[in-house]
């Protein structure tokens, strides 16, 4: 799927930050010809972050919902084998205080599932700079890396919405099954664009319906966003990829939840996948504020 990078926000978000930044390190080099009388207000430290600490990854997701996110976990039939899998696996990090993660790989008679979760706290290592506008910058690059299209128009939709229920002013039979005609197939196509098993491996199955495009998100964390890419490849079976990036003051979240069925034409649905990964991320960011 061709993207139209649309990031201005977070590229203006993420060019003020950084300039921010600069200019803070740059004031602070003046503190040494500052007058006495003005020490205090030369040295002020920046609010450190809300986080000291990161929560246990490979526990953040309970049972129930890892057996949404990964069904063929139930089909796993050895008791020590079903246990490791819920357990899953930590990720290399180096300091468990800035960075942890986990990772979860089961196969199924349908489909092979991937889960990470990672949470990142960020820490400012400059005085004039607080953990929480760090944080903003490194979601704000992110966010331009994701490189979101351009939402739909709303303007325009409701402008094609109005030209739509005017009334013809020929009244022929035959520009009204014309019409019904086309919002049958556009029906269909959005119906099919749902990401749906049809086992055609048609074109139209790959398609991500408007709804579903990748986006900001307004009612997780502090911000956040969701993408969504399927894989191109040609005679393999579609592999989908759901990611939920958030960030709560000074802590940034990700999931990254894959899919690949095990049958060639087979399309990962969207909506699905996108719902889970989604209420995985809601139940992340209460965790969090708890």
């Amino acid at each position: 799927m061709q993207r139209k990078a649309y990031v201005p926000g977070a590229a203006a978000l993420l060019v003020a930050l950084l300039a921010g930044c600069t200019s803070g390190s740059g004031s602070g080099g003046t503190t040494d010809d500052a007058n006495p009388g003005e020490a205090g207000t030369a040295t002020a430290v920046a609010q450190p972050g809300k986080y000291r600490t990161l929560p246990e990854p490979c526990g953040a997701a309970g049972q129930g919902t890892l057996d949404s996110l990964l069904p063929g976990i139930k089909q796993i039939t050895d008791a020590d084998q079903r246990a490791a899998a819920y357990a899953g696996e930590a990720t290399l990090t180096f300091d468990t205080d800035r960075k942890v993660g986990c990772r979860w790989k089961v196969e199924s008679t349908d489909a092979t599932d991937h889960l990470l979760v990672d949470f990142e706290r960020v820490v400012s290592y400059d005085n004039a700079v607080s953990d929480d506008s760090e944080a903003k910058t490194i979601f704000a690059t992110k966010e331009v890396a994701a490189d979101l299209p351009e939402p739909a128009s709303s303007a325009t939709a409701s402008d094609t919405a109005s030209d739509s229920a005017t009334p013809s002013t020929s009244g022929s039979p035959t520009a009204s099954a014309s019409t019904s005609s086309s919002a049958s197939s556009s029906a269909s196509s959005s119906a099919s664009s749902s990401g749906s098993a049809s086992g055609s491996g048609s074109p139209s199955g790959s398609t991500t319906p408007t709804a579903l495009q990748p986006r900001t998100l307004s009612d997780l964390g502090d911000e956040a966003f969701l993408d969504d890419a399927l894989s191109s490849s040609g005679s393999t079976a579609k592999q989908r990829t759901v990611t939920v990036v958030f960030r709560t003051s000074n802590v940034i979240v990700t999931i990254e939840y894959e899919e690949q069925p095990a049958t060639v034409g087979v399309v990962p649905d969207s909506q699905k996948m996108q719902d889970r990964a989604r209420k995985l991320a809601s139940q992340l960011a209460d965790s969090l504020n708890s």
